[in-house]
């Protein structure tokens, strides 16, 4: 390879094999040799040639037109809201853009001060006490407040989670302990909510947490009166994943007794970006503060006395000892956590409060526009946020497809685990769509029902 054709890989054929001399191994192949051969490639990547600039950029035009343009209502953690123009104006500053995430003692101040806000706006929003500078997103925020139970709960050793959380989010659980002596056990909900009768039968010693959400999976808000106290009879942590914009009108994690509360925060200030990036927040009680993953961002002043930012609790294995640690995977997603602070501080209380109650209206509106319809019947009839699921008279996935002619993205499909051959369908509706654009869907879905 040649300077000239790869300026961002400046080492020739020479270069390479005068590194891999000096180290002592004979190809680059040989450097990834610990990697079990069952979960290595072994075949090259399915890449093109290389080639010049404009030929990239046409490739990515031609790739771009094939985009279709349609109304969103797709949910299932990742929803298509409004974002104040302020939000794009101060992430795009060259530093915040250009910043990662702030290992040292003198990281820039604002930095510092960016994720101490976020932290303060994250406990705000709970109403637990501590908070940490921002996690990959809800999925892997999940996975590490198990860890933090497993970690807390002596002689522990099993994770409770709902059959309501999203099926991606039990991904990431089975993915994160597939090679740790932890045991997943999923607890059954009734007719599309946990009650106190489903735990009960799993409750026991050795039981770390339970892990719930709500809303939940299909879109139903949750009711866990008691859920804390029968899981504290055994010393279980309860673990909550929240929706940030539902908590501006529904009890929040503390008034639940909840020891750990995460979620997702693309809601607030984040598009949907075809699944990613987005950011995971976390909140504690205090006596967990320790075992909490990643940094916590602490006010103090300075040797002049004036207010300065510091880094106060780092836990994250590439700041002590790796066995003290209490991950090794957690990140700071500086820029879309500051995405999330600049968003909830420009729209404020009453306008979140706003912002959720738009949800909620314009939500049931169009589950009232479709149950009209007739042929479609409420999968669970139980309250719902923002989202909810509904059955079908054909299966989802041709129903979406015929919606995408329509000029709509008409949901997520639920398997036939959760409906009769496959027929379910979850839809958002978010503060974004208007009242004609709600219509023309319930009329859309009519017609293609017919």
């Amino acid at each position: 390879m040649s300077f000239t054709r790869f300026p961002y890989l400046p080492h020739s054929e020479k270069d390479i094999r005068e590194m891999l001399s000096t180290i002592g191994v004979d190809s680059i192949e040989e450097l990834f040799c610990d990697i079990p051969k069952d979960v290595a490639l072994e075949r090259k990547l399915n890449l093109q040639d290389h080639a010049s600039e404009p030929e990239v950029f046409q490739r990515l035009s031609d790739l771009s037109s094939q985009n279709v343009d349609a109304i969103s209502y797709l949910g299932a953690g990742c929803y298509d809201h409004l974002i104040p123009s302020v939000v794009s104006f101060i992430t795009s500053r060259s530093e915040f853009l250009t910043a990662y995430t702030p290992y040292q003692a003198e990281a820039s101040q604002g930095i510092l001060q960016a994720m101490f806000e976020y932290q303060t706006l994250v406990c705000q929003l709970t109403g637990l006490d501590v908070s940490n500078a921002s996690l990959y997103d809800g999925a892997t925020a999940t996975a590490e407040g198990c860890s933090m139970a497993i970690n807390s709960v002596r002689n522990s050793d099993t994770i409770l989670y709902s059959s309501t959380i999203y099926p991606s989010t039990v991904a990431v659980l089975k993915t994160f302990f597939s090679d740790i002596s932890v045991t997943l056990e999923c607890v059954d909900a009734s007719n599309g909510t946990l009650t106190i009768k489903d735990i009960e039968p799993h409750l026991r010693a050795g039981v770390a947490a339970l892990v719930v959400q709500s809303p939940n999976m299909f879109g139903c808000i949750e009711d866990y009166a008691g859920v804390s106290e029968a899981l504290g009879q055994f010393g279980s942590l309860l673990i909550l994943s929240v929706n940030p914009i539902s908590l501006a009108i529904l009890r929040s994690p503390r008034d639940w007794g909840v020891d750990i509360a995460v979620g997702s925060g693309q809601p607030c200030g984040m598009a949907p970006y075809f699944g990613g990036p987005s950011v995971g927040f976390m909140a504690v009680r205090e006596p967990l503060v320790r075992k909490l993953p990643g940094r916590i961002i602490g006010e103090t002043v300075d040797a002049n006395g004036e207010r300065a930012y510091v880094l106060t609790l780092q836990a994250r294995e590439q700041h002590i000892k790796r066995e003290r640690a209490t991950s090794n995977i957690c990140t700071n997603q500086a820029l879309a956590a500051l995405s999330m602070a600049v968003y909830l501080v420009s729209v404020g209380p009453v306008g979140l409060r706003d912002v959720a109650e738009q949800n909620v209206q314009k939500s049931h509106y169009l589950y009232d526009r479709i149950i009209e319809i007739g042929r479609i019947r409420p999968l669970f009839p139980n309250p719902f946020f923002n989202e909810f699921a509904i059955e079908l008279n054909k299966p989802a996935k041709t129903v979406m497809d015929d919606m995408l002619q329509e000029g709509f993205l008409a949901g997520v499909p639920l398997d036939g685990e959760y409906s009769g051959h496959g027929q379910g369908l979850l839809i958002a509706v978010t503060e974004k769509r208007t009242r004609n654009e709600l219509d023309n869907f319930a009329r859309a879905l009519e017609r293609v029902l017919s």
